[in-house]
């Protein structure tokens, strides 16, 4: 019976066909569109704004005035917003007196947790960057604009320069050199925070901020 056996699998195995090679890996990546800086804006406004966000193109000299529009159509009193970057002193420098209470995250978290989580209204990052191509923020937290800032009020305005906005996120990484160095967290950031339930039903705000104001700076 063992001899059957063996007959039987040794003319199997004569006739098995080995396996093709598998086909050449071609790891490149898939060429970018050779979009021009008006595309590139363009394309993200529409998908920033195709999940309920906001973008507003705005002068180099003129994304104080926005900001403030924005915050007083929405009654928002204060504004947390970074006091040693460039952005943040630009800000603080030329900040109104009656303009909304300008709060810095001086403190450690346990310090003024529910501060933070329960009475800011408003958090203000610059974004190192962005990608046209699926209308994400690129965010590089550090000590002067903690992760938390960006995630934790109910409203995130974001400034982001119009020539750091790149087509894809390959691009950006390149242009901007990551690999010489990245922090513990970058954050892409593609919308308002949102979540549905088994039904489908989509909620926002539920897990970060519910509104996602861009101001492009051109």
């Amino acid at each position: 019976m063992s001899g059957s056996r063996e007959r039987i699998l040794a003319r199997l195995r004569g006739r098995r066909t080995p396996p093709p090679p598998p086909p050449a890996s071609d790891m490149r990546p898939f060429a970018a569109h050779e979009w021009t800086q008006e595309e590139r804006v363009e394309r993200f406004r529409s998908a920033i704004e195709s999940v309920h966000g906001e973008v507003h193109r705005v002068a180099h000299d003129g994304w104080i005035t926005c900001l403030l529009e924005r915050l007083q159509a929405r009654g928002i009193t204060n504004l947390l917003a970074p006091a040693d970057t460039a952005l943040g002193r630009e800000l603080r420098h030329a900040w109104p007196a009656d303009g909304p209470e300008l709060l810095r995250y001086d403190r450690p978290i346990e310090d003024w947790k529910p501060e933070l989580f329960h009475q800011v209204q408003a958090g203000l990052t610059a974004a190192r960057g962005g990608i046209a191509e699926t209308g994400s923020l690129i965010l590089w937290p550090g000590p002067g604009e903690p992760r938390l800032a960006s995630l934790v009020p109910p409203v995130h305005i974001a400034v982001l320069d119009a020539d750091q906005l790149h087509t894809t996120l390959l691009e950006a990484m390149r242009a901007q050199h990551w690999a010489r160095g990245m922090p513990t967290n970058a954050l892409l950031i593609s919308g308002p925070s949102k979540t549905a339930d088994i039904e489908q039903t989509l909620a926002y705000g539920v897990h970060g901020p519910r509104e996602l104001i861009v101001l492009v700076r051109e």
